[in-house]
């Protein structure tokens, strides 16, 4: 059995560090020790920062984005084209398309994808907030923008079975070749989707 060489409260910030998505064992007690070694330029700052972070943080109760107000600036923003809805998976997500400046739209955040295997159904996502927002009217496009992936599919599917028969435009994002990508390094699912969502130039 190893023995300690921190005390629990350092073990403590290692093991919730740890859980950060990207961060194994090893990379936050590499992160710890950095936080520790710049106290008060990093650790008592970022300390200050999650303390305010969950005092203020919300779910936006319109699209499912976080933010400090709710509804979230997006939501309230008047710039915005609210008759349009890019559907994303996560808030993540929102954030990638936010950071490429393609549109200036709303969103709608589901909080995952369907997938029975592990117990998410749509009573579980974001879904019927989606259907309600549709059904009040003034949505004439919903963008699909889940990614490409089994669980994605299914998801679309599903939305999309869903909005069929209301007065909405319902369209997905292009898979396909990126920007710069060479064939010889693209997987066949992503060539096979580029030859069929070929157009005309």
């Amino acid at each position: 059995m190893a023995k300690r060489v921190t005390g629990p409260e350092i073990e403590k910030l290692i093991q919730l560090l740890a859980k950060v998505p990207g961060l194994g064992p090893r990379s936050a007690r590499r992160a710890a020790l950095h936080l520790i070694k710049k106290k008060d330029q990093l650790l008592g700052p970022l300390g200050h920062a999650m303390g305010e972070a969950y005092d203020k943080v919300k779910i936006c109760s319109c699209c499912g984005n976080v933010d400090t107000i709710d509804p979230c600036t997006v939501c309230t923003d008047d710039r915005r084209d609210q008759s349009m809805i890019i559907v994303v998976e996560d808030v993540s997500d929102l954030w990638a398309l936010e950071r490429a400046g393609a549109m200036n739209a709303a969103y709608h955040v589901l909080g995952g994808t369907l997938s029975p295997l592990d117990g998410v159904g749509p009573d579980d996502l974001n879904i019927k907030g989606l259907i309600e927002r549709v059904a009040k009217g003034g949505v004439r496009e919903v963008i699909i923008a889940v990614n490409a992936t089994v669980e994605g599919q299914t998801t679309a599917h599903y939305i999309t079975d869903h909005l069929v028969g209301m007065d909405v435009k319902i369209t997905r994002l292009a898979h396909g070749v990126p920007v710069g990508g060479e064939l010889d390094y693209l997987d066949e699912g992503t060539l096979s989707a580029a030859l069929r969502a070929r157009t005309v130039i």
